[in-house]
């Protein structure tokens, strides 16, 4: 199937160097011929023959296809096109030499000679620029049997290569790629071990409709790029939906080159896929200095962020990692994987509650860490806006709790893991969170020479599949045959993979522990891209499940629960931004008070949590943080009370 003629700059110059070519193939073929004794022959009708082949060449090479190919991903494809061409313009030759002269001025054998000496010139530079690009090439052509599923593969590159090449290499594979698109227009035209670039991807509709007047119905649209964009993405899948196309991407490069002769199967886009943003380099350096030869505290290990927190951390060799969390099946899981995973690093895991001060400073002497992620915490807001009194205990007494033993214990750095819900805060949870945050801020501030433990705070958004967030909540709903349940149909949240959080704050901690006095107090904010409008990720969600929202699966609209906002925040007006010098992470100028005056409202509001008095507990919270708007949560009813 072709569907364009179009040749892009880089074919021109492919065109031009093959002309080339032919004009020197006849050159060496009459040298090979007849070596140095040219008398036999008039130079004149040589001359004359030899613009007569580059000619026919040049008409021949333009009309077959020869720069529809990519020249780094040569194959047998190309190497048959070069055959034709080279056999179709010397067959034309020697019937035109044939006609005008009877070839009385040529010798009839340089036809053979030429035939040889073009194939060479052709395809050799092609094999070799292969070569040379990619340490190996593979000539292997395509197996087509049986009936497979017609795909549409999304971009013109390297995973596309690799994809098609090993289609052909597996006899017992399920697709067959029909068309490609690309985003880059010098691709369009062109082919890929015989399949054509067809279109841009911008315009999925105008190729399908090539392919269906061609009697290719495609099936199925395949990412080929395992970097893509989420908003990208996002779009890819509304036009597949429109087109009532599935959607699927490959398994990583890494998958084909271990083995590309293994049977291919592609990959539902996970819902990762959809909220991707392009991967942020990191400083793996810094992140190994920071923990490298350490000994390294995780509190609330066993939850989302904090065994995350720990795999990633034992990949940088700390001398021995403590595991505390006041949960006993959660801290089994992760101290279960720790072990299996990591054998070589001693580790220690300690059932443990933050909000038992004696508890806490016993396991420091023990463990006596020098790093400490603070990651426990109670997140969910809506429990936290009806346990208030639980809410404040565990968010703010546990942090003071391990503060205060940080600096006690000579902890290098502290680093707190904290949330957007803490920026203009409606519940418990997010006003908890920010005085946290004020506590470690005034705690870092105050370091003053410099001496001391750093305290650091990391502030980011959603977390992809969390526990108690809303993805598993869909995803549960999905299993059961729906509704899904949105709560607001304009409601928008930051999110980012486990993951990508985690590498983040491990990429800030490196910054503030390896930083100058001006990031003291600062929190660091991770960049989480564009919001996401959760209405649009439940539609998203039924769509990849291949289901239609609203006709397979109902969406229902339940209301704004207690405590929750529309939209989230990551910087509070009077925090400006500042850049740093790793991309994705941000720092907001502090805004916390002093440790003097931090600290007898925070032995008040302790006093309070130990009475379970919880509208003292709330009016002190109010007192604390002045921008904690008071809605439909805990806060509006002390208020109203």
């Amino acid at each position: 199937m072709k569907f364009t003629h179009k040749i892009s700059p880089r074919g021109l110059v492919a065109y031009a160097h093959d002309i080339a070519m032919a004009g020197l193939s006849f050159v060496l073929a009459l040298y090979l011929r007849l070596g140095d004794d040219t008398t036999l022959y008039k130079p004149d009708p040589m001359i004359q023959g030899g613009i007569i082949f580059v000619a026919i060449s040049a008409v021949v090479f333009w009309f077959s296809g020869l720069y529809r190919g990519v020249w780094r991903y040569a194959s047998i494809n190309d190497l048959l096109a070069i055959t034709r061409a080279v056999t179709i313009a010397v067959f034309t030759f020697s019937l035109v030499m044939f006609l005008w002269t009877r070839f009385l001025h040529l010798p009839r054998s340089i036809i053979l000679i030429d035939w040889f000496v073009l194939m060479a010139l052709l395809g050799g530079p092609r094999f070799i620029y292969r070569l040379v690009k990619d340490r190996r090439f593979d000539l292997a052509n395509e197996n087509h049997n049986g009936q497979k599923i017609a795909v549409l593969l999304v971009g013109a590159g390297d995973g596309a290569e690799l994809f098609i090449r090993a289609l052909r290499r597996s006899e017992d594979s399920n697709y067959r790629a029909v068309g490609i698109v690309s985003d880059r227009p010098d691709r369009i035209g062109k082919q890929i071990h015989g399949i054509e670039v067809i279109g841009p991807a911008s315009d999925i509709a105008g190729t399908v409709k090539k392919l269906k007047a061609a009697g290719v119905r495609p099936q199925r649209l395949v990412l080929t790029k395992d970097d893509m964009d989420g908003a990208r993405v996002r779009s890819l899948l509304d036009q597949a939906d429109a087109l009532g196309l599935t959607m699927a991407r490959l398994p990583s490069l890494t998958d084909f080159k271990s083995g590309v002769s293994d049977k291919i199967e592609v990959k539902s886009v996970a819902v990762e896929d959809l909220l991707g943003r392009p991967q942020t380099a990191l400083d793996r350096g810094a992140m190994a200095g920071l923990i490298e030869g350490k000994r390294v505290l995780v509190t609330g290990a066993g939850g989302s962020i904090g065994s995350e927190l720990v795999r990633q951390i034992c990949d940088f060799k700390p001398a021995e990692i403590g595991l505390l969390d006041h949960s006993e099946l959660a801290l089994y899981t992760i101290d279960r994987e720790t072990a299996l995973g990591w054998p070589d690093i001693r580790r220690q895991s300690v059932i443990a509650d933050v909000c038992d001060r004696e508890r806490i400073a016993q396991v420091f002497d023990r463990l006596r860490p020098e790093l400490v992620f603070h990651a426990a915490a109670l997140k969910h807001v809506p429990l936290v806006e009806i346990n208030v009194v639980e809410g404040a205990t565990t968010n703010i007494a546990g942090t003071v709790n391990v503060a205060d033993i940080c600096v006690e214990t000579g902890v290098s750095a502290m680093v707190l893991i904290s949330t957007d819900k803490a920026v203009n805060p409606t519940s418990i949870m997010g006003a908890s969170k920010r005085i946290a945050e004020s506590y470690c801020q005034a705690l870092d501030l105050k370091r003053g020479d410099g001496n001391g433990a750093r305290f650091m705070t990391v502030r980011f958004g959603n977390v992809l599949g969390s526990t108690g967030s809303v993805v598993p909540l869909f995803q549960k709903q999905l299993a059961e045959g729906g509704p899904l349940t949105v709560t607001h149909p304009d409601m928008t949240r930051y999110f980012m993979t486990v993951r990508e959080a985690v590498e983040l704050v491990l990429q800030a901690s490196a910054l503030g522990h390896g930083g100058n006095g001006r990031q003291d107090g600062k929190i660091f904010v991770l960049d989480m891209g564009e919001p996401i409008r959760i209405m649009d990720l439940a539609e998203q969600m039924i769509r990849l499940a291949g289901l239609k929202p609203g006709k397979d699966i109902r969406i229902d609209i339940t209301g704004i629960r207690p405590g929750e906002k529309l939209y989230e925040e990551v910087f509070h007006g009077a925090e400006p931004p500042v850049a740093t010098e790793c991309p994705g992470v941000l720092l907001a100028a502090p805004r916390a008070g002093s440790l003097d005056d931090l600290s007898p409202a925070l032995d008040e509001l302790a006093q309070a949590c130990r009475e379970d008095d919880e509208e003292r507990v709330i009016a002190i919270i109010q007192k604390l943080v002045p921008e904690f708007h008071v809605e439909n949560g805990a806060g509006a009813k002390a208020a109203s009370g």
